[in-house]
Order: structure tokens, then C-alpha cells, then sequence
């Protein structure tokens, strides 16, 4: 049974347009290196780079409070798109760079560990892309 349903749906692909079910997300996209102005146009891996950082946020700050710790945490996703040797076409990777404090080094790369086995988004993509993880306690 689901916890939760999001819709969107996108006209015209990568040099269309991508809308949410309830209008809160409204934007224009460009497709990379086509020669069209990308100002203003976001593009699917920087919608999944939002995605992703938030749920794997939210997953690190749970399994902090699980083990008792208070932190502060920042999660950067950076979505790469990548060209695949294997059917001359292209494909995506992640790297999830995490800033924390409250938290020595080693509390933080066990955390991240915890979150990567949790989240959501890490589950969806395990062993299908190259996920990358950076953490660092300040």
C-alpha cells in the first residue's frame, strides 16, 4: 500500500515542459548542449538531484535522532549525466556530498552508511547507477 503518490507529468521531453498534479511545480526544460538558451529551464537530473538530496537528508537526520545524536546537516546531489560504453548512449551517477555537525568524523561516516542502507532513493538506485558518497563533520 503506498505511503504516498506524487504525479507530474512532462510535455515535449527534455525541451518541454514538466508540471506537478497540483501545479506547484511549473517548469520549462532544456535539453543540455542542444544550442538552446537553458536560463530560466531546469532539466530532469537537476530534478532528481532535488529529489534525491532531500530524501537522503531527511534519512540521515532519522538516523541520527535514532542513535541519539543532534545534528545539523546539509546533503548536495550532484547528477551526472555520463556516456555509456556499453550502448554508445548515455546514462546518470550521483554524488551525495553530506556537511554535518554535532558529530565526530566516524559518527558521521556510520550515519551515512545507515542513511544510504535507508533512504529511499538509494534503494531505487542500488546497483543500477554509480552512487558516490562524500561526508564531512565540521
Amino acid at each position: 500500500m503506498a505511503i504516498l503518490t506524487s504525479s507530474a507529468t512532462a510535455k515535449n521531453g527534455r525541451n518541454g515542459h514538466v508540471k506537478s498534479s497540483d501545479d506547484l511545480i511549473q517548469l520549462d526544460l532544456a535539453m543540455p548542449g542542444d544550442g538552446q538558451d537553458p536560463e530560466g529551464k531546469s532539466n530532469p537530473e537537476q530534478l532528481f538531484a532535488a529529489g534525491y538530496s532531500a530524501c537522503f537528508d531527511g534519512a540521515f537526520n532519522l538516523m541520527a535522532k535514532n542513535a541519539g545524536k543532534k545534528v545539523e546537516s546539509t546533503t548536495t546531489a550532484h547528477v551526472s549525466l555520463n556516456k555509456d560504453e556499453k550502448d554508445d548512449g548515455v546514462k546518470i551517477s550521483v554524488k551525495l556530498e553530506v556537511e554535518v555537525s554535532g558529530v565526530s568524523q566516524d559518527e558521521a561516516e556510520e550515519l551515512l552508511k545507515k542513511a544510504h542502507d535507508f533512504c529511499p532513493y538509494s534503494k531505487a538506485t542500488r546497483g543500477n547507477i554509480d552512487v558516490d558518497l562524500d561526508i564531512k563533520a565540521v
